[in-house]
């Protein structure tokens, strides 16, 4: 098979490898013959089209020609433009799809937590509250790595540096301290180091606020200014505390139902909208079955699908705040002047993605057929079950640290172009075709692209389950093996 028809209404296909010039195939009866070389990814057209005629893939308009293409014919970015425009008016037209409860409940290897919740990994946080003591931060977790083995209960220690806590106002300072916040409060981490300098933005004592309750043997709380002597051996001391505050955690039976997924993609290609991103519908399908949590975000590349999601919101409350998530980014956009549809990157034009709404037709279908729960802001924790909505820009490593941050134990991020970056939850990457797969082990966890090489779907579903299952479980994913673990703040005014 050379080439793919997504949708019955589409009016081109997909290359499924490359392809050259006078190549005949047939898609429903009809014969075709490439007029250029196409690489995969690419589509070409299955009729001769007009100028200005809209382009259909998935079944929607992804765009229109700028000039007339034949049957055969080659469509990309050099010929295709957007439909999209930019603030718009909704209206809610309900469409919803209730997912069945699983007649079977599935279970992983996990930490259960003193409040109740569950985590996936047992690693001790060193959070640094500004930027200036990164170091002390980092030269903590390197002495502490000495004494690992003192604490088998303990996996891992990271430091997790950043460039904030001061010299921000408004709300890149109020994100600096959510996002940090959330990060004490996540059950991945055994227990967290707070790393303070004294004389910063995100006081100390303010931070301790806004965090609130936790527990004492397993959050402790560092002011660097007030220690006299060594800061980095009084906070290895602190360290040790809490290690030996986790030295029973051990796994055990966790129902599905509570794990939280993130749902991310990042170098996309044409082979996105077909493989990993279906998969990873499927699967969040197959997590609300099991009462668990999925999370959608990376909401710029939600324009020109939004309109699916908000047919899919339970009630009209959770429309009108998905509207607000959709024109409150597009305003941001406008704001600082910049084109709301500045998309796609160079890497996904180079894959065969054209326009925004090429890219948003493939990267919602990340979301399945669930009906939308909650829309979350940017900072917010996870408080309804099933499919959630998140604000949060496409950069990858922001998404990813927001979806985290929001309370997912695992992300689960979709790529046609490779990335090896993590963020400070197993980040396991799924690439869309299995040449990178090939070409880039040490990167892909998870091989999706043998869908299109012809592994029936329903046998590539149930690996992918068995896989998550398993990194729920304890399985690294690469990003853990190479140490890649990052977090990245959304940032959007002035640094004094």
């Amino acid at each position: 098979m050379d080439f793919i028809r997504i949708n019955t209404a589409d009016n081109v296909a997909v290359a499924i490898h490359d392809v050259e010039a006078g190549a005949s195939f047939d898609i429903d009866g009809v014969n075709i013959c490439t007029q250029n070389p196409v690489p995969a990814g690419h589509k070409v057209a299955l009729e001769d089209l007009a100028e200005g005629a809209d382009v259909v893939k998935y079944g929607f308009p992804i765009g229109h020609l700028l000039s007339p293409v034949a049957k055969g014919g080659v469509i990309d970015h050099t010929n295709l433009k957007t439909n999209l425009e930019g603030l718009l008016e909704y209206s809610y037209q309900p469409d919803l799809t209730e997912i069945a409860p699983a007649a079977e409940k599935a279970f992983f290897k996990g930490y259960r937590r003193k409040d109740g919740r569950a985590g996936v990994r047992n690693e001790l946080w060193i959070i640094p509250t500004v930027g200036c003591v990164n170091g002390v931060a980092q030269n903590i977790q390197k002495l502490f790595e000495k004494e690992l083995q003192n604490y088998p209960s303990i996996e891992k220690v990271i430091a997790f540096p950043h460039n904030y806590g001061c010299s921000q106002l408004g709300g890149d300072h109020e994100n600096t301290r959510n996002i940090l916040a959330d990060m004490v409060h996540h059950p991945n981490a055994a227990g967290v180091l707070v790393v303070a300098l004294g004389c910063e933005n995100n006081q100390l004592g303010a931070f301790r606020e806004l965090v609130g309750e936790v527990d004492e043997t397993r959050v402790k709380f560092m002011e660097s200014q007030k220690i006299e002597g060594d800061e980095v051996e009084h906070g290895l001391g602190l360290l040790r505390e809490i290690a030996a505050a986790a030295r029973d955690d051990r796994r055990e039976d966790i129902p599905v139902s509570e794990l939280k997924v993130g749902l991310k993609c990042g170098g996309s290609d044409g082979f996105s909208g077909i493989t990993a991103n279906p998969l990873l519908g499927r699967f969040s399908d197959w997590i609300v079955s099991q009462g668990g949590t999925t999370v959608l975000t990376e909401v710029p590349e939600m324009f020109g699908a939004e309109t699916i999601l908000m047919a899919r919101c339970q009630d009209e409350q959770t429309f009108d705040r998905t509207v607000r998530l959709i024109n409150d980014f597009k305003a941001y956009f406008m704001k600082n002047d910049q084109p709301v549809y500045e998309n796609p990157s160079p890497g996904n034009k180079a894959g065969g993605i054209s326009t925004l709404e090429e890219k948003s037709l493939g990267c919602t279908q990340k979301s399945g057929n669930s009906i939308v729960r909650d829309v979350l802001l940017y900072g917010e924790r996870l408080k309804t079950k099933g499919l959630n909505l998140l604000s949060a820009p496409g950069n990858d490593l922001v998404a990813s640290t927001a979806l985290a941050a929001a309370g997912c134990q695992i992300v689960l991020f979709t790529t046609g172009r490779g990335t090896p970056f993590g963020t400070f939850v197993p980040t396991a990457k799924i690439s869309t075709n299995s040449t990178l797969a090939a070409n880039k082990p040490l990167w892909i966890d998870f091989n999706a692209g043998v869908i299109v090489d012809g592994t029936p779907a329903e046998e590539v579903d149930k690996a992918f389950i068995d896989f998550v299952i398993g990194v729920a479980s304890g399985t690294p994913v690469n990003n853990e093996k190479s140490g890649y673990s990052e977090i990245a703040i959304f940032k959007s005014g002035v640094t004094l």
